[in-house]
Formats: structure tokens, sequence, C-alpha cells
């Protein structure tokens, strides 16, 4: 157990930092808006073209089994078949999300593209591009992050509500903000990215309040 505490605030600190450094990514290299401007990025930086992909999101969620791993160890005892739940729960969702990762295949694709002087081949590579891209920020996605909102709501309730206080109440109220801020996923428009955006906020207090406990609680 104390292993899995150590590794979950170590784990929880890496997400933090991975947070801004992606931020800065998407706005010093806004990502382009359609298949041909991936296909292109590709062309010129394919590890930008990665990054504008999410790449950092395969590590960051990576990271997450962790997180989720010295939550659980921490609070089992509050309430085992609700930490198992939410246990489940986040796994399954962060399983889901490599589902709709699809960077490396656009990667793939941008080079025989951009490497033939065929157009009806690029023609039909475009439209790959367009399937690749779809699935991008489709359902297997929405499922992750509807997913891990439901997590995060069974992880802070049970903080909320365990006698010995393992973590503050505090931690479990920025821990609520931004469970209820990610009901909304990243993909439903203009209001799905104002709510991801505004969650990160409570998340990264969250992030750091636990990553403290579970330290402290080794």
């Amino acid at each position: 157990m104390k292993e899995l505490k150590k590794w979950g605030a170590t784990a929880a600190i890496a997400v933090v930092l991975i947070i801004p450094v992606q931020i800065a990514i998407f706005a010093l290299w806004p990502p382009p808006a359609d298949v041909r401007g991936f296909f292109e990025l590709f062309e010129q930086s394919p590890l930008l073209g990665l990054l504008s992909l999410d790449l950092l999101y395969l590590l960051n969620n990576a990271l997450m089994i962790s997180v989720y791993l010295g939550l659980a160890a921490c609070l089992y005892k509050a309430n085992p078949s609700a930490i198992i739940t939410a246990l489940a729960v986040g796994l399954v969702g962060l399983a889901t999300y490599y589902a709709s990762s699809v960077a490396f295949e656009m990667m793939s694709l941008a080079k025989s593209f951009n490497g033939s002087a065929n157009p009806l081949l690029k023609q039909q590579l475009l439209a790959a591009g367009e399937g690749m891209f779809a699935t991008y920020k489709g359902t297997a996605f929405d499922v992750y992050y509807i997913l891990n909102a439901i997590t995060l709501f069974i992880f802070s309730w049970v903080m909320l509500k365990d006698r010995e206080r393992t973590f503050t109440r505090t931690t479990a109220l920025w821990g609520l903000a931004s469970a209820a801020l990610m009901i909304i996923p990243s993909t439903a428009g203009t209001i799905g990215l104002i709510f991801s955006l505004l969650s990160l906020v409570p998340w990264v207090v969250f992030s750091i309040l636990i990553a403290g406990r579970m330290r402290k609680s080794q």
C-alpha cells in the first residue's frame, strides 16, 4: 500500500506539470483545423504533429493509473465497495481513451500522403484521415471523459464522508468541483471547451493536495 501511495503522489504531481506544457504547445502552435493541415504539419515536424494530437495525453493517462491506485490505497477502508467501483470505472475510462488516440495512425497516413504524387491515392488518404479525425473526438473520447468525471465524483464523495478524514474536506470539495465541470465533454463545442478549461483549475489544486496527503500517509 505504501508503494501505491508513493507512486500515486509522484504521478499526481507529474500530471499537474504536464498541463501547462500542453497548454503552451496549443497556444504557441494551434492545431490545424482539418486533415490536410495535419498532414502538412507532420511533414514540417512529426513531433509537433504528434503533440498536436495529444501525445502528452497518452503519458498523462498512464500516470492517472497510479493516481487512482494511490487514492484507492488511501480510501479503501473508508468505503470498500465505492472505491472498487471508482477504480473499475476509472481504469475502464482510461483504457477507452487509448481507443480514441490516432496520433501515430495520422503520422503514418501523412507520411504516405506527403510521399505520393498520385492524386487518387492522396484523395483516399485524405478520406482515411477524415475517418481518423472523427474517431479522435468521437464516442470513445466522450466515454473516457464522462467515466473519469464519475470516478472523480466517487473518490471525492468518499473523501467527504470519510470519518477518519484521510483527506481534508477542502480537498474533497475541489475534487467535486472539477468533476462537476467535467460532466460536459470538451468535444461539446464552445461550452465543452470552456468547461474543460475551467475544470483544470480545481483539478490542479485537488492533485497537489492529494499528492501531499499521499506522501504523508505512507
